[in-house]
Protein backbone atom coordinates (compact mmCIF):
# COMPACT_ATOMS: atom_id res chain seq x y z
CA UNK A 1 0.00 0.00 0.00
CA UNK A 2 2.70 2.48 0.97
CA UNK A 3 4.63 1.82 -2.27
CA UNK A 4 1.54 2.77 -4.21
CA UNK A 5 1.14 5.92 -2.16
CA UNK A 6 4.64 7.04 -3.02
CA UNK A 7 3.65 6.98 -6.68
CA UNK A 8 0.78 9.43 -6.09
CA UNK A 9 3.09 12.34 -5.28
CA UNK A 10 3.39 15.21 -7.70
CA UNK A 11 6.67 16.54 -9.03
CA UNK A 12 7.04 20.31 -9.26
CA UNK A 13 8.20 22.07 -12.40
CA UNK A 14 11.66 22.63 -10.95
CA UNK A 15 12.01 19.06 -9.69
CA UNK A 16 10.69 19.39 -6.13
CA UNK A 17 8.38 16.56 -5.19
CA UNK A 18 5.13 17.93 -3.76
CA UNK A 19 4.21 15.43 -1.07
CA UNK A 20 0.49 14.65 -1.19
CA UNK A 21 -0.60 14.43 2.44
CA UNK A 22 -4.20 13.76 1.45
CA UNK A 23 -3.21 10.63 -0.47
CA UNK A 24 -0.98 9.44 2.37
CA UNK A 25 -3.77 10.00 4.89
CA UNK A 26 -6.27 8.14 2.70
CA UNK A 27 -3.98 5.11 2.64
CA UNK A 28 -3.55 5.20 6.41
CA UNK A 29 -7.32 5.49 6.90
CA UNK A 30 -7.80 2.45 4.67
CA UNK A 31 -5.51 0.45 6.92
CA UNK A 32 -7.31 1.74 10.02
CA UNK A 33 -10.70 0.85 8.53
CA UNK A 34 -9.64 -2.77 8.13
CA UNK A 35 -8.50 -2.91 11.76
CA UNK A 36 -11.71 -1.24 12.96
CA UNK A 37 -13.84 -3.67 10.96
CA UNK A 38 -12.06 -6.65 12.49
CA UNK A 39 -12.37 -5.30 16.03
CA UNK A 40 -16.04 -4.46 15.51
CA UNK A 41 -16.80 -7.98 14.28
CA UNK A 42 -15.10 -9.30 17.42
CA UNK A 43 -17.29 -7.13 19.66
CA UNK A 44 -15.23 -3.97 20.22
CA UNK A 45 -16.07 -0.99 18.04
CA UNK A 46 -13.40 1.69 18.61
CA UNK A 47 -14.83 4.89 20.06
CA UNK A 48 -13.44 8.43 20.20
CA UNK A 49 -14.76 11.11 22.54
CA UNK A 50 -14.08 14.67 21.38
CA UNK A 51 -14.68 17.68 23.62
CA UNK A 52 -14.82 21.17 22.12
CA UNK A 53 -15.16 24.25 24.33
CA UNK A 54 -16.13 27.52 22.68
CA UNK A 55 -16.64 28.70 19.12
CA UNK A 56 -13.12 28.96 17.71
CA UNK A 57 -13.72 28.65 13.93
CA UNK A 58 -10.51 26.71 13.28
CA UNK A 59 -11.30 24.30 16.13
CA UNK A 60 -14.86 23.79 14.89
CA UNK A 61 -13.60 23.03 11.39
CA UNK A 62 -11.01 20.61 12.75
CA UNK A 63 -13.53 18.77 14.94
CA UNK A 64 -15.96 18.51 12.02
CA UNK A 65 -13.21 16.98 9.88
CA UNK A 66 -12.35 14.49 12.62
CA UNK A 67 -16.01 13.47 12.86
CA UNK A 68 -16.08 12.81 9.11
CA UNK A 69 -12.83 10.84 9.36
CA UNK A 70 -14.33 8.66 12.10
CA UNK A 71 -17.41 7.96 9.98
CA UNK A 72 -15.21 6.94 7.07
CA UNK A 73 -13.22 4.33 9.00
CA UNK A 74 -16.08 3.09 11.22
CA UNK A 75 -14.97 4.58 14.54
CA UNK A 76 -17.80 5.59 16.87
CA UNK A 77 -17.52 9.36 17.41
CA UNK A 78 -19.01 10.98 20.50
CA UNK A 79 -18.72 14.77 20.19
CA UNK A 80 -19.42 17.05 23.13
CA UNK A 81 -19.62 20.74 22.28
CA UNK A 82 -19.65 23.17 25.17
CA UNK A 83 -20.10 26.95 25.44
CA UNK A 84 -17.05 29.11 26.09
CA UNK A 85 -18.28 29.93 29.61
CA UNK A 86 -18.14 26.27 30.68
CA UNK A 87 -16.38 26.01 34.04
CA UNK A 88 -13.24 23.97 34.54
CA UNK A 89 -15.01 21.77 37.08
CA UNK A 90 -17.76 21.00 34.55
CA UNK A 91 -15.17 20.04 31.94
CA UNK A 92 -13.32 17.83 34.42
CA UNK A 93 -16.61 16.08 35.24
CA UNK A 94 -17.23 15.40 31.54
CA UNK A 95 -13.71 13.98 31.14
CA UNK A 96 -14.27 11.74 34.15
CA UNK A 97 -17.45 10.39 32.56
CA UNK A 98 -15.57 9.66 29.33
CA UNK A 99 -12.79 7.97 31.31
CA UNK A 100 -15.35 5.55 32.73
CA UNK A 101 -17.33 5.04 29.51
CA UNK A 102 -16.46 1.57 28.11
CA UNK A 103 -17.56 2.62 24.60
CA UNK A 104 -14.91 5.34 24.53
CA UNK A 105 -11.33 4.18 23.96
CA UNK A 106 -9.79 7.53 23.08
CA UNK A 107 -10.40 11.05 24.39
CA UNK A 108 -9.46 14.30 22.67
CA UNK A 109 -9.94 17.69 24.28
CA UNK A 110 -9.62 20.18 21.44
CA UNK A 111 -7.01 22.87 22.05
CA UNK A 112 -6.76 25.74 22.65
CA UNK A 113 -9.03 25.94 25.67
CA UNK A 114 -10.45 29.21 27.06
CA UNK A 115 -7.76 31.23 28.82
CA UNK A 116 -9.31 30.85 32.26
CA UNK A 117 -8.86 27.05 32.17
CA UNK A 118 -5.76 25.24 33.37
CA UNK A 119 -4.85 23.32 30.23
CA UNK A 120 -2.26 21.14 31.95
CA UNK A 121 -4.76 20.07 34.63
CA UNK A 122 -7.38 19.27 32.00
CA UNK A 123 -5.02 17.10 29.93
CA UNK A 124 -3.74 15.33 33.04
CA UNK A 125 -7.33 14.36 33.94
CA UNK A 126 -7.55 12.09 30.88
CA UNK A 127 -6.61 8.48 31.55
CA UNK A 128 -3.19 7.86 29.92
CA UNK A 129 -4.55 4.77 28.18
CA UNK A 130 -7.25 6.95 26.55
CA UNK A 131 -4.97 9.90 25.79
CA UNK A 132 -4.85 9.36 22.03
CA UNK A 133 -3.60 12.92 21.46
CA UNK A 134 -0.45 11.94 23.35
CA UNK A 135 -0.14 14.95 25.66
CA UNK A 136 -0.71 13.38 29.08
CA UNK A 137 2.44 13.75 31.22
CA UNK A 138 2.66 9.96 31.44
CA UNK A 139 2.74 9.56 27.66
CA UNK A 140 5.20 12.43 27.15
CA UNK A 141 7.43 10.97 29.87
CA UNK A 142 7.33 7.52 28.30
CA UNK A 143 8.21 9.07 24.94
CA UNK A 144 11.24 10.73 26.54
CA UNK A 145 12.26 7.41 28.12
CA UNK A 146 11.76 5.55 24.82
CA UNK A 147 8.95 3.42 26.24
CA UNK A 148 5.71 2.36 24.58
CA UNK A 149 3.26 5.28 24.54
CA UNK A 150 0.79 7.24 22.47
CA UNK A 151 2.87 9.54 20.27
CA UNK A 152 1.39 13.03 19.75
CA UNK A 153 -0.41 13.07 16.42
CA UNK A 154 1.50 15.76 14.53
CA UNK A 155 4.98 14.39 15.34
CA UNK A 156 3.69 10.89 14.58
CA UNK A 157 2.25 12.13 11.29
CA UNK A 158 5.54 13.75 10.27
CA UNK A 159 7.44 10.52 10.90
CA UNK A 160 4.79 8.59 8.94
CA UNK A 161 5.15 10.96 5.99
CA UNK A 162 8.92 10.45 5.93
CA UNK A 163 8.49 6.69 6.32
CA UNK A 164 5.96 6.39 3.50
CA UNK A 165 8.00 8.67 1.25
CA UNK A 166 11.02 6.44 1.90
CA UNK A 167 13.02 9.38 3.30
CA UNK A 168 15.45 7.97 5.90
CA UNK A 169 15.43 9.49 9.39
CA UNK A 170 18.16 7.29 10.83
CA UNK A 171 21.49 9.08 10.53
CA UNK A 172 19.97 12.09 8.75
CA UNK A 173 20.87 15.67 9.67
CA UNK A 174 17.50 17.10 10.70
CA UNK A 175 16.98 20.76 11.53
CA UNK A 176 13.79 21.39 13.51
CA UNK A 177 12.65 25.01 13.61
CA UNK A 178 10.32 25.50 16.58
CA UNK A 179 10.14 24.02 20.07
CA UNK A 180 6.45 24.24 21.02
CA UNK A 181 5.06 21.69 23.45
CA UNK A 182 2.50 20.63 20.82
CA UNK A 183 4.92 19.88 17.98
CA UNK A 184 8.56 20.86 18.44
CA UNK A 185 9.35 19.43 21.87
CA UNK A 186 7.71 15.99 21.43
CA UNK A 187 8.97 15.73 17.85
CA UNK A 188 12.53 16.39 19.01
CA UNK A 189 12.23 13.58 21.56
CA UNK A 190 10.88 11.26 18.88
CA UNK A 191 13.57 12.05 16.31
CA UNK A 192 16.59 11.55 18.52
CA UNK A 193 15.43 8.53 20.51
CA UNK A 194 16.53 5.01 19.71
CA UNK A 195 14.05 3.02 17.68
CA UNK A 196 11.05 3.91 15.50
CA UNK A 197 11.15 7.46 14.16
CA UNK A 198 14.50 8.19 15.75
CA UNK A 199 18.28 7.96 15.49
CA UNK A 200 18.53 11.29 13.68
CA UNK A 201 21.28 13.84 14.20
CA UNK A 202 19.08 16.68 15.40
CA UNK A 203 19.45 20.45 15.72
CA UNK A 204 16.60 22.50 17.20
CA UNK A 205 16.30 26.18 16.25
CA UNK A 206 14.21 28.78 18.06
CA UNK A 207 13.87 32.54 18.47
CA UNK A 208 17.29 32.78 20.15
CA UNK A 209 19.16 30.83 17.47
CA UNK A 210 21.95 32.82 15.83
CA UNK A 211 22.83 32.55 12.13
CA UNK A 212 19.85 30.32 11.39
CA UNK A 213 20.73 30.23 7.68
CA UNK A 214 24.04 28.57 8.55
CA UNK A 215 22.24 26.00 10.69
CA UNK A 216 19.62 25.33 8.02
CA UNK A 217 22.31 24.70 5.42
CA UNK A 218 23.29 21.52 7.29
CA UNK A 219 19.86 19.95 7.07
CA UNK A 220 19.06 16.91 4.98
CA UNK A 221 15.54 17.38 6.34
CA UNK A 222 14.12 20.67 7.62
CA UNK A 223 10.93 20.65 9.69
CA UNK A 224 9.31 24.01 10.39
CA UNK A 225 6.67 24.54 13.10
CA UNK A 226 6.69 28.15 14.32
CA UNK A 227 3.36 29.76 13.43
CA UNK A 228 5.15 32.46 11.41
CA UNK A 229 3.95 32.57 7.80
CA UNK A 230 6.66 32.40 5.16
CA UNK A 231 9.50 32.40 7.69
CA UNK A 232 11.80 30.08 5.73
CA UNK A 233 12.78 31.26 2.24
CA UNK A 234 14.35 29.38 -0.63
CA UNK A 235 17.67 31.22 -0.27
CA UNK A 236 18.00 29.96 3.31
CA UNK A 237 18.33 26.25 2.46
CA UNK A 238 20.62 24.20 0.28
CA UNK A 239 19.62 22.32 -2.85
CA UNK A 240 18.14 18.88 -2.35
CA UNK A 241 16.70 19.40 1.13
CA UNK A 242 13.46 17.73 2.21
CA UNK A 243 11.16 20.34 3.77
CA UNK A 244 8.24 19.50 6.06
CA UNK A 245 6.02 22.53 6.67
CA UNK A 246 3.89 22.09 9.79
CA UNK A 247 2.61 25.66 9.98
CA UNK A 248 -0.93 26.63 9.10
CA UNK A 249 -1.60 30.36 9.12
CA UNK A 250 -4.44 32.54 7.92
CA UNK A 251 -3.30 35.57 5.92
CA UNK A 252 -5.58 38.20 4.46
CA UNK A 253 -6.49 37.74 0.81
CA UNK A 254 -9.30 39.91 -0.53
CA UNK A 255 -9.49 37.81 -3.70
CA UNK A 256 -10.76 34.83 -1.69
CA UNK A 257 -14.40 34.41 -0.76
CA UNK A 258 -13.49 33.97 2.91
CA UNK A 259 -11.12 36.93 2.84
CA UNK A 260 -8.06 34.87 3.72
CA UNK A 261 -5.87 32.05 2.51
CA UNK A 262 -3.98 29.34 4.37
CA UNK A 263 -0.20 29.34 4.15
CA UNK A 264 2.58 27.54 5.95
CA UNK A 265 5.70 28.66 7.80
CA UNK A 266 7.67 28.13 4.59
CA UNK A 267 7.62 30.41 1.55
CA UNK A 268 6.39 27.62 -0.69
CA UNK A 269 7.08 29.20 -4.09
CA UNK A 270 10.74 29.96 -3.40
CA UNK A 271 11.52 26.85 -1.37
CA UNK A 272 10.09 24.44 -3.94
CA UNK A 273 12.66 25.74 -6.44
CA UNK A 274 15.53 24.26 -4.42
CA UNK A 275 14.00 21.52 -2.26
CA UNK A 276 14.06 17.83 -3.13
CA UNK A 277 10.58 17.40 -1.65
CA UNK A 278 8.15 19.62 0.23
CA UNK A 279 4.79 19.33 1.97
CA UNK A 280 2.22 21.93 0.86
CA UNK A 281 -0.15 23.91 3.07
CA UNK A 282 -2.93 22.95 3.08
CA UNK A 283 -2.88 19.29 2.08
CA UNK A 284 0.42 18.24 3.62
CA UNK A 285 0.94 17.46 7.31
CA UNK A 286 -2.61 18.31 8.45
CA UNK A 287 -4.50 15.37 6.90
CA UNK A 288 -1.89 12.92 8.16
CA UNK A 289 -2.09 14.38 11.67
CA UNK A 290 -5.83 13.66 11.70
CA UNK A 291 -5.22 10.13 10.42
CA UNK A 292 -2.80 9.43 13.27
CA UNK A 293 -5.47 10.39 15.80
CA UNK A 294 -7.63 7.62 14.32
CA UNK A 295 -4.62 5.29 14.35
CA UNK A 296 -4.03 5.91 18.06
CA UNK A 297 -7.74 5.40 18.77
CA UNK A 298 -7.71 2.05 16.98
CA UNK A 299 -4.61 1.04 18.97
CA UNK A 300 -6.32 2.03 22.24
CA UNK A 301 -9.37 -0.06 21.30
CA UNK A 302 -7.15 -3.00 20.36
CA UNK A 303 -5.48 -2.88 23.79
CA UNK A 304 -8.87 -2.69 25.51
CA UNK A 305 -10.10 -5.62 23.42
CA UNK A 306 -7.04 -7.72 24.26
CA UNK A 307 -7.23 -6.92 27.97
CA UNK A 308 -10.94 -7.81 28.04
CA UNK A 309 -10.28 -11.20 26.41
CA UNK A 310 -7.59 -11.96 28.97
CA UNK A 311 -9.84 -11.29 31.98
Amino acid sequence: MFTRLRETCNVGLMGAKIIDGKAIAAGIRGEIARTVSKLTLEGTRPGLGVVLVGQNPASISYVNSKENDCDEVGIYSHDIRLPANTSESELLHIIDNLNHNPRIHGILVQLPLPKDMNEARIIAAILPEKDVDGFHPANLGRLLLNLDCFIPCTPYGIVKILEIENIPIEGAEIVLVGRSRIVGAPLANLLFRKGYGGNATLTVCHSYTRNIEKVLSRGDIIIVATGNPGLIKGNMIRNGTVVIDVGINRVEDSSRRKGYKLVGDVDFDSVKQVAKAITPVPGGVGPVTRAMLLWNTAVAAQRFHTDRKEV
